[in-house]
This record gives C-alpha cells, structure tokens and sequence, in this order.
C-alpha cells in the first residue's frame, strides 16, 4: 500500500461535513492508498482530527502549528498535554504534529513572533518526549533552527514535513532519526534542488505525502493568470499520491511498485504505531 503520511482532511476546502474528504479518501484507497495521517493544527482541531481518523480507518497527530501561534493561548499547550494523556493507549494517535517553525510568513518573522514560536516548538518537543512519541515538524525557511532545538530536545525521530532544504541540513535530519517528506511540490520541473534530493538522498530517507488540500501537484496547479482567466484550483487529495510517487519514481529512475514498498516501510520506521494499522488494513 501507499502511505499519505500527510494530508489534512478536515480543511475547509473539504467541506464542513467532510463529505469531500470521504469522497475522494475512498478513490485514493481504491487507488492503494492504505493509511493517512491526518495531523492537527491546533487545540480546536484536537477531536475533529481524532474523529476523522477513526470515521476513515486512518491515522491521527495532535500539535499546534507554527501558523497557528499567534492566535494560540498557553494554555492551548496544557490542552495538547491533556489530549495526549487521554488518548494514549488510541492507536491512531501516531505523533506529536504538525509543529515547528515558520520564517517564511513576514508577520511570523518579527523578534517577538520568532521567540513565541519557539516557545510552542519547544514545548511540544518535551511533550513528544514525555508521551514518547515522534514528531512531524513543519520546516519553512526554518531547518536550522528546528535542528537546533532538535539536538537540544532529542525525540528519537519523526518525518520533516514537506523539506525542501539543503542536502547538509536532510543529512542532519537523517542523523536524528528522522525521515524526509516529499510530494507534489517535486513534480514542478523548475524545482531542481528538491528534484535532486528526491533523485539522490538514500531511499531509506524518503516517505511520501500529499499536504491535501495544499501543496497541488504539478497538473492540478493554476497560476494567477489562469485563475484570473477562469480556470479552478484542483483539489490536492491523498488520490493524487500514487501519481506524485510515479514522479519520484521515474526521478530515481526505479519501479513504482519498489518506491511503493520502501516507502511503506520508511513511514513505519518513522511512525511506529502505524505498523499495527498497516497490518489491519
């Protein structure tokens, strides 16, 4: 099977009923794709991620979103510590995420935003830590600094979520433990440094992912002229992952069926509690 180890299916863009999400969740399983992790982005999404999991036979991660720090109290923090004492023995509750650090969004970049986000990112590391638990951390202009803390507040791995930095800085996540996320932002042909990690990191760093809604490939993507011009935004679904890894595989230049199975157990690696969902599914 294929494993999205990143969508979120509870976004707007899927309605508030999550029909769509439902939808388009059973074509990608018809199309293979066996589990997901859904992971959450803040306090208010705790349950909802958590009921979505379960209503989809799917996989859940609870965290606050380095987006989301500007709005989120301290408290939100208690709540998180809460959440994951209270559905420690769930086995979809495979993660600590999405948390870590922005400094690509201006208003995330001021001196006063930088030490808050790293407050929360901090925070939920020990929290990974103290519920034993892996981490998905979102990298965004960030990977050093998120390394920084990581070497200081070890989790024992986890995937970096949608990377695209250097191949020192995927060295250095590879070295705590950790896997690397790619998706649709390597089918866009001028994306030549993320095409070449892709190509050329060892197959034991990569596990794959969608980002859904965000994050469309190459072939749902419309510009701002196109969309000016009428043409709709698609809709990025786990249904598009099998087509993605047939990007990557041809990029490596191995069989899709091969990149299918190291992949897997890549995210099993990194996720451990999937494994007993894998084997259910």
């Amino acid at each position: 099977m294929w494993i999205d180890t990143h969508c979120h299916l509870d976004a707007p863009e899927f309605g508030a009923d999550h029909a769509l999400a439902l939808s388009l969740r059973e074509r990608a399983a018809a199309l293979g794709v066996g589990l997901c992790v859904i992971p959450a982005v803040e306090r208010s999404n705790f349950d909802t991620v958590r009921q979505l999991a379960h209503r989809l036979g799917d996989a859940y991660a609870l965290g606050i979103h380095p987006l989301c720090v500007p709005r989120a109290q301290d408290a939100d923090l208690d709540a998180l510590d809460a959440a994951l004492t209270e559905h420690r023995d769930d086995p979809r509750l495979v993660a600590v995420g999405e948390i870590g650090l922005d400094f690509f969004v201006p208003a995330l970049c001021t001196p006063e935003m930088r030490e808050r986000q790293a407050l929360f990112y901090r925070a939920q590391l020990r929290l990974a830590r103290k519920h034993r638990l892996p981490v998905i951390v979102h990298v965004r202009r960030s990977a050093d600094q998120l390394l920084k803390h990581l070497r200081e507040l070890p989790t024992g791995g986890g995937i970096a979520h949608a990377f695209n930095g250097s191949e020192q800085q995927a060295q250095a996540f590879l070295g705590l433990g950790f896997k690397l996320g790619f998706g649709g932002a390597c089918t866009f042909e001028p994306a030549r440094q993320l095409r070449r990690l892709a190509a050329e990191l060892p197959l034991a760093a990569l596990v794959l992912e969608t980002d859904a809604p965000d994050i469309p490939p190459h072939w749902l993507y419309a510009t701002a002229a196109e969309r000016a011009a009428g043409r709709a935004q698609g809709v990025n679904s786990p249904a598009e992952l099998p087509r993605i890894c047939g990007v990557v595989a041809e990029l490596r230049g191995m069989p899709v069926d091969a990149l299918m199975k190291a992949t897997t157990a890549n995210a099993l690696a990194a996720l451990p509690r999937l494994a007993a969902l894998a084997e259910a599914a």
